[in-house]
Order: structure tokens, then C-alpha cells, then sequence
């Protein structure tokens, strides 16, 4: 089973959520967008262990 990457748009909505949760700094795009890249690639490896079979 191949894991997918997450899209841009899906990085993009978390990295803003992110942004918004940390009070909107400014200059910091860049570690936000890392941040949620992240975050979705870590759920989407821990989503895997999670199949209808194994619950």
C-alpha cells in the first residue's frame, strides 16, 4: 500500500489553520507550511494502521 502525499491545497487550509492558532504572525509563511506538510504526511502514516479490517 502506497502512502499519498498530502496536496497542496490540504497543506495550505492546515498551514493556515496553524497560522490562525498561533495568534497570524507574520513572515513565518514558510515554517507553517512545513509544519502542516508535516502534520498530514505523520496522520496519513498513522491512518494506515487504522483499515476497516483492524478495527
Amino acid at each position: 500500500m502506497q502512502l499519498s502525499e498530502p496536496t497542496e491545497q490540504e497543506i495550505r487550509e492546515r498551514a493556515h489553520r496553524l497560522w490562525e492558532q498561533a495568534g497570524k504572525p507574520e513572515g513565518r509563511e514558510e515554517e507553517f507550511w512545513r509544519a502542516a506538510e508535516q502534520e498530514l504526511r505523520n496522520e496519513d502514516k498513522s491512518n494506515t494502521q487504522r483499515t476497516p479490517d483492524t478495527l
